[in-house]
């Protein structure tokens, strides 16, 4: 499927701080409406364009890399965030010799060297060049990445020798406009479906492609030939490329067909210059698709040197607006409580001191959401990839009468009058027909929720992950079966003070499901009786699992107490209404709205509405007006993985749709902003980036092999290439990537190894762009990629304890065999989170693959915050606010204490005792000798050389006990699943 990055607005790359935002939503309003102002970020309408003379066709133009298709190929968008310019401009002919030439010195950057040469008469604007005053000084050994490789793309001529283009680094964002085009050919002529009504001729759009990723696509112009869309894309850029490729496609019933393409060569915009023409379009076989049949377009690259406002972290002062070009803005004013897995006992983690000598306070998550819905006096909504009515959210060891479950509670409170909403993905795989009941591949336990609530005030809503009205039978089918509801919320009212009600938000990776509940410790075989006698979890066994090993849970969650709150009730409304909306035989009867509306309760605040609580009270609800008198309140942005296939309130009008920083796919409108805040994250970051998360694959476009496989998201090449500009300017950084051992699930399976495959290549990719900038700076000899980048994950073992009789089974030639002999088992890290410099943390449901951060498969949400006050550019130190708490008290859990040089995660100092720590845990984890480890943090098990090749661990091919390549295995089946 294309995606794009559309948005209707340019901007000035260096103009942070932007203008403040209005007020959101309205006060005391629900649902709101997602922007009612022009986003800040928006420009003018486009002047009107000018009337582009006919051309002449001077030359023959190269042919189109990969083959043209004859339907829509499954292309898909690497995901990004962060905004970004392109330009567009005809190539030149064959004697034009404004090509780099492969026996050129070095020494001349790409770009600066030549001027281009067009055929004049359609030569291209080339007056509207960069204002020099806007941006940094360019420095050619961090900017031009790779500009003194000489890598060539051959790109053939029809007909005609063929010529050679420079491939070149494109890292920073791109501004394009497609303007319009003109004298299209009717690709209906001799189409069946020509004959169908309203099918008339052409139903063109432009899909903008980086060498195999689709970055940018346009709306589709129903029946015409001459098609004005006016349409701007703010594009951040990571890809080695020769050539930009804008492919003018037609919608058919059934896929699309090609019309032609125009392709730009990335040497005519690698300065900078601002290129616009109108350029002919030039069909498969090398000839223009009609006489005068041509595509206007402007483009210009901002290269990562000039994008000086990556540079000073991620939240630089009170006017910074957060991440641009997304669907909710920045929320100034409110507090985040942080969480690591579902509860933390007291006394079980280290102290952690921060500024002014506060202590930190290790989050309980299930306890806290367990006391908000018990306090909730107006509403209760929850969406989940799964909910279990039977799941325990408070169990104490020490405590005699245990708590309700949670399906007991809800039924309580909605008893009570408060409106109890659930929104649970409904998975394909579990049915209830006629009596016959399956509980589906998944075990979320869907239809079981939903029939405990049956006959109970609480309204259970089962989701399933539906594709648009317009998509083909298979594209619903693919959708429907593969991807998920995934986003895991709680929102409740909360006292206020002064008999007001507020909004409060629980936001993370925690499902309110079976195997989910677990503390810092993790224990695999201590709670089977105790913490988790009801509450076995272990999907990697299949058969029996008598006296086998739990599988531990890892997780990442939070509380959001503010404005921002009412942004993820937003997502719920518009999500609810979507699913809530009658089909088939459902639209003959009357439905009701469940949802409340805000308005008629005038008790509850609205989102920006003050509590009337003084400034020093500790629970007080801040905002932007009392910024110099609280030290903890936060600034909060929501961000989705969503599209109009999932959301009600979505405009239909594509126009529209941009300016709320939605992006055009094909029959649907999409909300990426989850990667836009990772790629915005992750280019400001100026110390280190610590990550916890299920699954990393990324960058696709970037191996060495598989570049078509469609896992096109930039965040592990933006990585990779903040690590090499960090080493080329001689600084130090660092980062931290945890991720389960292997994939929930039976390590054996297909599946699980084609994702390890996967999971491979993206890793050797980033060693070896590290070493490669090691290397140009004469640095491999001191120090290894692993200096900079190091992958992780987590297990346990226990000692034989001799009142447990998990030890007494005969041991077996089998994984549970194995696994109860040997005691252990890796901890699951389920987490999708991120921290940056200690400054700003990132959480939500989201992975880091193309499922989660594509927008059109699994719906995903997530926040961002950070503290003004505990930032680099404020205290111009290392931040000691609630975030930097947070990651030191995840460092204490995972490595059993805390070291002095912990508090500088960027030092090689750190990064090596990290490091020697993690390999020591695996050593006892691994070895013959059955005892307790001192810590869960451990070395990923593969080798890396110095020159960055991934290899398997001599020793260690295969996962201890269970079996399964630690590499990876791919048997030649690419499938959207797995990615």
């Amino acid at each position: 499927m294309d995606n794009n990055y559309n948005q209707s607005s340019s901007y000035d790359p260096n103009s942070a701080p932007f203008p403040s935002q209005p007020p959101y939503p309205p006060q005391n309003s629900a649902p709101y409406p997602p922007y009612p102002y022009p986003y800040p970020y928006q420009s003018q309408p486009p002047p009107p364009q000018p009337q582009y003379p006919p051309q002449p066709y001077p030359y023959q133009y190269p042919g189109y890399p990969y083959p043209y298709p004859t339907l829509e190929p499954q292309l898909n968008t690497p995901e990004s965030g962060g905004s970004g310019p392109t330009s567009a401009t005809n190539l030149p002919d064959e004697d034009n010799n404004s090509f780099v030439n492969e026996n050129e010195p070095p020494g001349n950057p790409p770009g600066h060297h030549h001027s281009a040469s067009y055929p004049s008469a359609y030569a291209p604007n080339l007056s509207g060049s960069l204002d020099s005053s806007q941006f940094l000084p360019v420095q050619p050994s961090a900017s031009l990445d790779l500009a003194s490789n000489q890598n060539y793309q051959i790109v053939p001529f029809a007909a005609t020798p063929k010529k050679a283009l420079k491939v070149l680094l494109l890292h920073g964002n791109l501004e394009i406009c497609v303007h319009e085009a003109k004298n299209l050919p009717n690709m209906d002529v001799f189409q069946v479906f020509s004959k169908l009504p309203g099918k008339q001729t052409s139903d063109p759009y432009v899909s903008i492609a980086i060498t195999s990723a689709v970055v940018g696509r346009t709306y589709v112009l129903n029946n015409v030939e001459n098609p004005v869309w006016n349409q701007r894309f703010n594009v951040p850029v990571a890809h080695h490329t020769a050539e930009i490729h804008f492919l003018v496609k037609d919608k058919d019933v059934v896929g699309s067909q090609l019309i032609g393409a125009v392709a730009i060569a990335v040497e005519h915009i690698y300065s900078g210059s601002k290129i616009e023409g109108f350029f002919p379009i030039i069909n498969a076989n090398g000839r223009p698709c009609k006489n005068g049949a041509g595509l206007a377009l402007t483009m210009q690259y901002f290269p990562m040197a000039r994008l000086s406002f990556y540079n000073f972290g991620v939240g630089a002062g009170p006017q910074y607006v957060g991440v641009p070009y997304t669907y909710f803005p920045l929320r100034k004013g409110g507090r985040v409580t942080l969480y690591q897995d579902a509860h933390v006992p007291n006394g079980v983690l280290p102290d952690v001191k921060l500024s002014d000598d506060v202590d930190y306070v290790h989050g309980t998550c299930w306890m806290d959401i367990f006391n908000a819905i018990t306090n909730a006096k107006v509403l209760i909504y929850i969406t989940g990839w799964s909910v279990w009515h039977k799941v325990r959210l408070v169990r104490e060891e020490d405590e005699e009468s245990p708590f309700s479950p949670l399906g007991e509670l809800l039924k309580e409170k909605a008893q009570e009058g408060v409106r109890v909403l659930l929104l649970v993905w409904d998975d394909p795989t579990s049915r209830n027909i006629m009596g016959y009941k399956t509980d589906g591949l998944m075990a979320t336990h869907d239809e079981e929720t939903r029939r405990f609530f049956k006959h109970s005030p609480v309204q259970v809503l089962l989701c399933p992950r539906m594709a648009g009205k317009k998509h083909s039978w298979m594209k619903k089918k693919q959708v429907g079966t593969i991807y998920t509801h995934h986003q895991k919320t709680v929102i409740v009212d909360t006292d206020a003070g002064n008999d007001r009600r507020r909004i409060i938000s629980f936001i993370g990776g925690l499902d309110l499901c079976n195997g989910r509940y677990d503390n810092p410790q993790h224990p695999i075989f201590r709670t089977l009786q105790t913490l988790h006698s009801d509450d076995y979890h272990n999907p990697t066994f299949t058969g029996s699992v008598t006296g086998c090993p739990r599988e531990p849970w890892h997780d990442l969650h939070s509380r959001i107490d503010g404005p921002a709150a009412y942004d993820i009730m937003t997502n719920f409304e518009e999500r609810w209404i979507k699913a809530s909306k009658p089909r088939g035989i459902k639209k003959l009867k009357a439905t009701s709205d469940a949802l409340l509306k805000l308005d008629k309760f005038p008790e509850i605040l609205g989102a920006n509405d003050e509590p009337c609580l003084s400034d020093e009270d500790p629970e007080g609800w801040h905002v932007q007006e009392v910024y110099n008198k609280d030290k903890a309140f936060c600034f909060m942005q929501i961000f989705r993985s969503i599209d109009s296939n999932s959301v009600k309130g979505f405009p239909k009008d594509p126009h529209v749709a941009t300016e709320r920083n939605l992006i055009c796919g094909k029959n649907v409108l999409i909300d990426m902003s989850i990667h836009s805040a990772y790629i915005k994250a992750i280019r400001s970051a100026q110390h280190f980036i610590y990550i916890e998360n299920q699954y990393f694959i990324g960058s696709s476009y970037n191996w060495k092999s598989y570049k078509e496989l469609g896992a096109n998201n930039l965040i592990p090449m933006e990585i990779a290439l903040k690590v090499a500009s960090k080493i080329r300017a001689q600084e130090r950084f660092a980062v931290y990537i945890v991720i389960p051992m292997w994939p929930e699930g039976v390590p054996t399976g297909s599946a699980t190894q084609r994702i390890l495959f996967w999971q491979n290549k993206t890793m050797q990719m980033m060693y070896q762009i590290i070493y490669k900038a090691l290397v140009e700076v004469g640095l491999e000899e001191a120090f290894s990629p692993q200096d900079y980048l190091n992958f992780f994950c987590l297990g346990n073992r226990e000692a034989i304890d001799p009142t447990d009789s998990s030890h007494g089974h005969s041991p077996e030639n089998t994984p549970q065999g194995l696994a109860r002999k040997a005691r252990r088992f890796m901890i699951y890290v389920h987490s999708k989170g991120m921290v940056v410099d200690d400054e700003f943390v990132l959480i939500g449901s989201a992975n880091i693959n193309q499922r989660s951060m594509e927008g059109t498969r699994d719906t995903e949400i997530a926040m961002g915050a950070y503290q003004p006050h505990h930032t680099w550019a404020k205290n111009l130190t290392d931040p000691r606010g609630q975030v930097h708490g947070y990651r030191m008290s995840l460092w204490a859990e995972h490595l059993g204490m805390i070291h002095e040089c912990f508090t500088k995660p960027e030092s090689i100092e750190c990064v090596r005792q990290v490091r020697s720590m993690a390999e020591t845990n695996w050593k006892q984890f691994a070895g013959d000798e059955v005892c307790e480890i001192s810590g869960h943090l451990m070395k990923y098990p593969v080798e890396v050389v110095r020159s960055g090749k991934v290899k398997p661990l001599p020793g260690f091919e295969n996962f201890p006990d269970v079996g399964g390549q630690i590499v990876g295995s791919f048997l030649g089946f690419q499938e959207n699943l797995t990615i």
